[in-house]
């Protein structure tokens, strides 16, 4: 064991500490705890720890509430003060831009708050150990389940819901592993593998347009924030030609239609297309498609014969854009793009591509849809460099 004191929290949500010539990643942790760890594992003069004992707390420490913290795997910030998370999701932020993208100077990096730090997650993962009949999220480090019977960070009704699928678990004759469940204005959408779980659609109305979905595709977990976010993506651009890449079920469709002649919308996953359509159809809004394939093969093919593309929104998933994306997009040229981000780290990395290629940064916002997690929101606005 090791006695150390962490200096700062690093992108991924591991406190940085440096002793007996090791670089030392700690889980956990606070900037400023003196804590003794343990070594996990090293490799060369890395090392990752997990803490055995707090010597001397930091100020912004905070006891964790929820009595699962540190056996399940879902909540890693619980231990922070919330004004310290969303500070350090700025510094996260700000140190993947410096490190992996290379911009300098930074600009100024709002954030914007989850009015609701606890019981805001409308979507929700749950694992399910068929053998012993545990219910919940992966242990942290495993691939075992950890029993959660109450969840703090999920909204009322998914709650609700996960109480339901217990109470049904003695009952089930076959095999079920994961369940996935999304609330909606009007109730639960659940569904699982063999579809033990499997219920219908649920909508759901964000800055006055209305969203049908269901569990069974993607659709964001902290709506409370969804309207802001759409705000600071799209802001106030109008023109005659829009695409919307990774679209899902239209989040951004469905606006952007409002504000150009055309857009087309491109997702690979056919639920999400498909409730996409249905969602602008439900809008009335004629001037909109909506195509399934991938993006990089889309932009392949139908790059050189767009014309002028007036804005470019993209919202891949975490692990980012592809690199046949980013080229699609640059030989595309769209006069504005704006790149909505759940992982810095890959931003920073497409950021530098799109950079690179012609482009310089206009603003970054920082919004939290997952309090009490390392994870953030980033909205970027680019345009084409004039010099």
């Amino acid at each position: 064991m090791i006695d150390v004191e962490i200096e700062r929290i690093l992108p991924g949500g591991v406190g940085l500490a440096h002793a007996e010539g090791l670089t030392i990643f700690v889980a956990l942790a606070a900037p400023g705890d003196v804590v003794r760890v343990t070594l996990d594992r090293t490799r060369g003069k890395v090392a990752f720890a997990s803490i055995t004992e707090i010597i001397k707390p930091s100020a912004v420490r905070i006891e964790p509430p929820c009595p699962y913290f540190g056996r399940c795997g879902g909540c890693d910030f619980q231990q922070l003060a919330y004004e310290t998370q969303l500070t350090t999701k700025v510094e996260m932020i700000r140190d993947c831009l410096h490190r992996l993208g290379g911009i300098d100077p930074l600009p100024e990096i709002p954030i914007q708050a989850s009015p609701r730090d606890w019981h805001y997650r409308a979507r929700a993962n749950w694992q399910v150990d068929s053998t012993t009949r545990r219910l919940g999220y992966f242990a942290r480090g495993s691939n075992l389940v950890c029993d959660v019977e109450f969840c703090a960070v999920l909204v009322p009704e998914l709650q609700q819901a996960l109480e339901g699928v217990r109470a049904k678990l003695p009952d089930l004759t076959g095999p079920v592993k994961n369940i996935e469940a999304v609330a909606g204005d009007e109730g639960i959408s659940l569904a699982s593998d063999g579809n033990a779980f499997l219920t219908s659609e649920v909508s759901r109305t964000i800055a006055g347009e209305r969203y049908q979905f269901s569990a069974a595709g993607f659709f964001q977990v902290n709506h409370d924030l969804l309207e802001p976010i759409v705000a600071a993506a799209i802001g106030e651009v109008r023109g005659d030609v829009s695409i919307d890449l990774y679209c899902g079920v239209g989040l951004f469709t469905l606006p952007l239609a409002r504000r150009f002649k055309s857009v087309i919308g491109i997702e690979a996953n056919r639920k999400a297309t498909d409730f996409a359509r249905l969602n602008l159809k439900n809008a009335d809004l004629t001037n909109a498609s909506v195509v399934t394939a991938r993006v990089g093969d889309w932009l392949k093919q139908n790059s050189g014969s767009l014309g002028t593309v007036d804005f470019l929104l993209l919202d891949p998933p975490r692990t980012g854009a592809e690199n046949k994306d980013i080229q699609g997009i640059l030989a595309l040229r769209p006069n504005q793009i704006s790149y909505v981000s759940c992982d810095p780290a890959t931003l920073a990395r497409d950021l530098k591509k799109l950079i690179a290629g012609g482009y310089e940064l206009k603003s970054v916002d920082a919004f939290d849809m997952f309090p009490q997690t390392h994870h953030v929101e980033t909205v970027v606005r680019l345009g084409v460099t004039l010099n």
